[in-house]
């Protein structure tokens, strides 16, 4: 009876992180540049000489879905969509370098360049520091150009290049925090060939129909589990009966 018991109740540990992944993924349906979470679960058996008879569920997020969101245009200037599988490169909370498509920019309190989430733009030299007061341009190479309103006819000047980071050939997982970085640290190697259109978002792509649809699976999934811990224990129950009949 343990074994049904025990079975029944680490897959609805299983069903449960299923729907916490996917109701992050529907928060996020509208969130641009997100990556949708993906969930697998494995069986999880007792190794040694006796038979397997045991099996438990395992399940974690083992990646994310790098296919591309739709590009739609803004008509805002520090808005950019990174065309292929280039990643903007940012400075994380602790001081390394995480990894995002998400490009709704804006210039911070300090005169950083941050994204929608609030981590500094990474350039070539670290972080990129804007002059006050000018009116920014991003080129399609990720170049930003600072043009002086007091001097509509000086040229603007190129004050940095946004750092694009290319992930071929390296492996990159997604933190607790949302974002990417490489497994075991460091840092991706620069995409000086990586494009991105100004004036316009990548949006999630996360699919919002077939997420509803996966939590009703993920809720069913629970309610089955569910379903046979009622039923170990009227098992027991009947068991217990018919002990006692019998003394």
């Amino acid at each position: 009876m343990d074994r049904m018991i025990y079975t029944a109740l680490t897959a609805m540990d299983t069903a449960m992180d299923r729907q916490r992944t996917v109701a992050n993924n529907l928060a996020n349906a509208s969130t641009p540049g997100f990556r949708a979470e993906e969930f697998a679960a494995t069986a999880a058996t007792l190794k040694g000489d006796t038979l397997e008879t045991r099996a438990f569920a395992r399940g974690a997020v083992h990646g994310a879905d790098m296919r591309e969101g739709r590009v739609v245009p803004t008509g805002q200037p520090l808005d950019i969509a990174v065309k292929g599988d280039a990643l903007i490169a940012l400075q994380g909370l602790d001081g390394g370098e995480v990894y995002s498509r998400r490009g709704d920019l804006k210039v911070g309190p300090g005169g950083v360049l941050e994204n929608g989430d609030g981590l500094p733009v990474m350039g070539e030299a670290g972080p990129i520091t804007v002059p006050p007061g000018r009116t920014l341009s991003i080129a399609g190479d990720g170049a930003i150009f600072a043009a002086d309103p007091a001097a509509p006819d000086a040229e603007p000047e190129e004050i940095a290049r946004i750092r694009l980071a290319s992930p071929q050939g390296s492996r990159i997982a997604k933190d607790l925090d949302g974002f990417l970085r490489v497994v075991g640290g460091g840092a991706l190697p620069g995409d000086p060939t990586a494009q991105v259109t100004s004036g316009a978002l990548e949006q999630s792509n996360v699919d919002s129909a077939g997420t509803l649809v996966a939590m009703i699976e993920a809720q069913r999934s629970f309610e089955q589990r569910a379903k046979l811990m009622s039923t170990a224990q009227e098992l027991d129950q009947s068991g217990a009966r018919l002990m006692s009949l019998r003394s």
